[in-house]
């Protein structure tokens, strides 16, 4: 026990104060935690009770989700380079206006257009001011520890599912209009202003990587040594050079294949729990929170393993739950099915999710992974797009998810050998010489 302490003072104050790096992930994850709480984590909640009221189909509504997901995909690359060029707290400050104010915009509406529109900018402004910049922010401040620290930042939406049933009894006491004003003016008022302690990159304020001193030489993620905060640039990528490799396009398309079951998830989790299987609105958020209390599971067991096994062995299997659990949640027969789908599906996201993210990092660098990010958004955000209009699809002409979620379930299969074959790219030619 006095060993693990002593390991966490070191990590957490390198030079006897809490390294700044680890004061973003608080921030990051704040940030995150009230998009995931207020709309995200929420979504099918608001689906559902706007289903209700208009009459509008599983797939018509599916359609502005895809559609969000397609705009993020096509914004990755701009955004990446907006990020590495000005910084994630510019990016961020702007992203969470616009999502804020989307928001109180989205009670306001009453048509299809007007749901499609409102939800565009609610996807404009989360991917600005959330994931991406976030993650760019933390890969920048950590090498060493970089799997422990975008593991912990994801803890901000696996919370925010946690008290998904809080957000749900003010859609049901209040309604969801109500709601959404709410919850627009309190990303205005307490997201926004947590941007402040958001920095680009630790040279910019006179520190290093994961607080080591600069005068030390350091042992990096790939095993070279590199002194200082000048040295450990030296081998990073250009996003150029980046879609160059195999490993790029293996890791967007295993990226993208699990956000074929994720968005699933996301958009009709609550529709299937209630609508399909009979349980009540209470019920299927209390689904939503054990799911996301078991992403914690995940992200603690990332943060753990991360940095000490090979991430692309623990991601491709990751990708088996996440296909075993959809398979539970499509042929439930009874609450104990739901529940050990919210526990696959839920420690297999939590664990996957930021792992991706540090293989990106750990094999092109820190230094343009913004743009790398983006453009490897454009391939990732099509599983999300077309995930959840699939699944609603499916459900509509068939009455039941049953044969959606099989078939999104067989391609985890296609998922986790993609990952298996993302190996580690050598350096390219500009660096070799």
């Amino acid at each position: 026990m006095k060993h693990l302490l002593n390991s966490m003072r070191v990590i957490l104050k390198p030079q006897g104060h809490v390294f700044q790096g680890w004061w973003i992930v608080g921030a990051g994850g704040l940030v995150q935690f009230a998009g995931a709480m207020l709309f995200f984590q929420a979504f099918g909640a608001y689906f559902l009770l706007i289903e209700a009221e208009f009459g509008w189909s599983k797939a018509l509504m599916a359609g502005a989700f895809a559609l969000a997901r397609v705009e993020s995909g096509l914004l990755g690359p701009i955004q990446g380079w907006m990020v590495d060029r000005y910084g994630p707290r510019a990016v961020m400050r702007s992203g969470l206006v616009i999502f804020g104010l989307a928001l109180i915009g989205f009670s306001r509406m009453d048509s299809i257009i007007e749901f499609y529109i409102y939800f565009f900018f609610i996807a404009l402004g989360t991917s600005l001011g959330g994931f991406l910049s976030v993650t760019v922010a933390l890969v920048n401040w950590f090498t060493r520890h970089r799997a422990k620290a975008l593991a912990f930042s994801q803890f901000g939406f696996s919370f925010g599912g946690i008290l998904v049933p809080i957000t749900v009894y003010a859609l049901q006491a209040y309604g969801w209009r109500a709601t959404a004003v709410g919850s627009g003016i309190i990303v205005l008022l307490v997201a926004w202003p947590l941007t402040r302690i958001i920095d680009h990159r630790p040279e910019h304020v006179g520190e290093a990587p994961d607080g080591i001193p600069r005068d030390l030489a350091e042992q990096s993620a790939d095993g070279q040594k590199r002194s200082g905060s000048a040295g450990f640039r030296k081998t990073d990528f250009t996003a150029g050079e980046a879609m160059k490799t195999k490993a790029f396009w293996f890791i967007s398309l295993g990226h993208g294949t699990s956000l074929l079951i994720v968005g699933a998830v996301m958009v009709h989790l609550v529709l299937h729990v209630n609508g399909q299987l009979g349980y009540s609105l209470i019920i299927a958020g209390l689904v939503v929170s054990l799911m996301t209390a078991m992403q914690i599971v995940g992200l603690i067991s990332a943060g753990i393993l991360g940095d000490r096994i090979d991430k692309r062995i623990i991601v491709s299997v990751c990708m088996f739950f996440h296909g075993a659990g959809l398979l539970l949640l499509a042929y439930a027969e009874n609450i104990w099915m739901v529940v050990g789908f919210a526990v696959m599906h839920g420690v297999a996201w939590g664990i996957r999710g930021p792992l991706m993210q540090a293989i990106r990092a750990d094999y092109f660098g820190a230094t343009n992974f913004g743009s790398i990010m983006g453009w490897s958004s454009l391939i990732v955000m099509l599983g999300m797009a077309l995930g959840p209009v699939y699944a609603g699809y499916m459900a509509d002409r068939s009455g039941s998810y049953e044969s959606g979620f099989t078939t999104l379930a067989i391609t985890a299969i296609f998922g986790a050998m993609f990952f298996m074959l993302a190996k580690e790219p050598p350096l390219p030619q500009r660096l070799r010489t």
